[in-house]
């Protein structure tokens, strides 16, 4: 069974068009997997569809064979939790350091002290930021305040990583650093689905890639082989 199955599913906006239109593809756990298009061709509102942060107008959503639009509210959290959730903007904590916002999930989730602390001190380095945790985000380059949303979208070990343009406001030494932490999460069995409007994440190898336009989706031929969608 595949871990995340779209069948023919469409999203409406109240008062916008159809923002995806009948769009069914699969993705396998541990796949990494691209999603491109133009500006306003959908790719953010995939991912929140994928999240579960959003729920589909029609079509079925199947997440690890539950269907999110079926879910009862109250085990939303518990599906969330498979996901760690990358934004192009952060949506860090500026009035915190380093070490406060990563542990803030776990927190969430019931987790306190020193295993905790642990789990901060371990996802700070595995972004290479463990020697600034108590330094503040503002002080932080723009490559190491994403390092810092990735690790702590990581600290609650998230089996999918879900990433809207990580590298978008990134020179290319600072994006093919973050692409390199991606790729070593991959490596270890995390499924990754992360939406790019440039090529340069795209030069990994053996990744698939979903391009929407205007809604609807293509695979790319080189891309589909193996799977099923």
């Amino acid at each position: 069974m595949s871990l995340i199955q779209f069948d023919q599913v469409t999203k409406r906006y109240p008062g916008s068009d159809e923002v995806l239109k009948k769009i069914s593809f699969s993705i396998e756990a541990g796949e990494f997997v691209f999603v491109t298009g133009h500006s306003g061709a959908g790719k953010s509102t995939l991912l929140k569809l994928i999240a579960a942060t959003e729920l589909s107008t029609s079509g079925t959503v199947l997440i690890a064979n539950q269907n999110a639009s079926q879910i009862k509210v109250s085990a939303i959290p518990f599906l969330r939790r498979r996901f760690g959730l990358i934004f192009q903007d952060h949506k860090l904590l500026y009035d915190r350091n380093c070490f406060e916002n990563v542990i803030l999930p776990l927190h969430i989730n019931g987790i306190f002290g020193q295993e905790a602390a642990k789990r901060v001190r371990a996802a700070l380095d595995k972004v290479g930021l463990l020697h600034k945790e108590k330094a503040m985000p503002i002080t932080l380059s723009g490559g190491e305040q994403q390092r810092l949303a990735i690790a702590r979208a990581v600290v609650s070990r998230p089996s999918i990583l879900i990433a809207d343009e990580p590298t978008g406001n990134l020179d290319s030494n600072y994006a093919a650093e973050i692409m390199a932490i991606f790729d070593a999460f991959n490596q270890v069995g995390v499924t990754v689905i992360m939406a790019t409007h440039d090529a340069l994440g795209l030069s990994a190898q053996q990744s698939r890639v979903l391009r929407l336009n205007q809604g609807r989706l293509s695979e790319s031929p080189s891309s589909t082989q193996g799977h099923a969608s």
